[in-house]
């Protein structure tokens, strides 16, 4: 099944969406093809300017979305920034680590939620990504830059501007550009099953409205059980998970996740040597400790 996600990293509700993505990732596995189109939220920082946020009013908004599960952190930014610099590092890594693509729009939403980079600007983008092992952040930031790389982000813009008269739009879940373009809204996700035949779950969705969609479009797949596992869940997810990401993968079905029981035994697992506990905002990344081990070694 091919998957088309409209997202932008400098979007809290498409951050929130981590653990119900998270459980689709362990669920379904590779019977899904996720493909990332890149929205386009903000040209400039003036655009938020004129809404009227702040740092303050930003990070004030981000202790509201704690609530559902991912990490935030809560001082406020100097001063706010647009989103299209980011996007456009993950089209160069989409075109430079194809494989990494969405290891690179993670660390850039860790950095939006979790830090006060200003990710507009070429170093913020750096530092943001200057953990992950086996990117050359300078390199890949030079080469959001090019022509390239603007011209296959125009061609995801334009895409995210075509949801006129689609379901997200009956639903009352799209957006509209200030030139009157009708566009998804992150995390919109659309379904697409062999035979052609598509559902779209238009923004923040809980994981059970995914789960319909696929039943409805092909029962052919394989559905995973919930882990029960914290060592086999951080072993599927080389690039790690957040607590309430882990604890949503381990729920059991229609069952809320048990954060804190997950961070029990993340914890446990640390303590053993198996798990390695990255800190971002109010929470972590949880990698395996043999990854982790391996990468530092690479």
């Amino acid at each position: 099944m091919q998957l088309t996600h409209f997202s932008d990293p400098g979007c809290p509700w498409a951050w929130s969406a981590g653990p119900a993505f998270a459980t689709l990732h362990w669920r379904y596995g590779d019977q899904l093809t996720w493909r990332l189109v890149l929205i386009g939220l903000s040209e400039t920082a003036a655009q938020y300017e004129r809404r009227g946020y702040t740092g303050e009013r930003q990070a004030k908004g981000y202790r509201s979305f704690r609530r559902r599960g991912m990490p935030f952190a809560t001082e406020p930014r100097p001063r706010m920034h647009a989103t299209w610099p980011m996007c456009r590092v993950v089209i160069a890594a989409r075109r430079l680590y194809p494989t990494r693509e969405w290891e690179v729009f993670r660390a850039l939403q860790f950095a939006q939620f979790t830090s006060t980079l200003q990710l507009d600007d070429p170093a913020g983008l750096e530092q943001a990504l200057a953990w992950l092992d086996g990117i050359d952040a300078r390199g890949l930031v030079a080469a959001s830059l090019e022509a390239e790389t603007e011209a296959l982000f125009a061609e995801d813009r334009a895409l995210a501007r075509t949801a006129a008269g689609r379901p997200i739009e009956f639903q009352g879940r799209s957006a509209t550009t200030p030139e009157g373009e009708v566009r998804y809204t992150a995390p919109s996700v659309v379904f697409r099953a062999n035979d052609g035949a598509s559902l779209e779950a238009g923004g923040f969705q809980p994981v059970e409205a995914y789960d319909v969609l696929i039943a409805n479009l092909d029962r052919s797949l394989t559905r995973r059980e919930p882990a029960t596992d914290v060592a086999e869940v951080l072993d599927a997810f080389p690039a790690g998970l957040t607590t309430y990401e882990v604890a949503a993968v381990m729920a059991p079905h229609l069952t809320p996740p048990d954060r804190d029981a997950a961070e029990d035994a993340l914890i446990s697992l640390a303590a053993e040597g198996g798990a390695h506990r990255r800190p971002f905002g109010n929470d972590a990344l949880w990698l395996s400790a043999l990854r982790h081990t391996s990468a530092l070694a690479a």
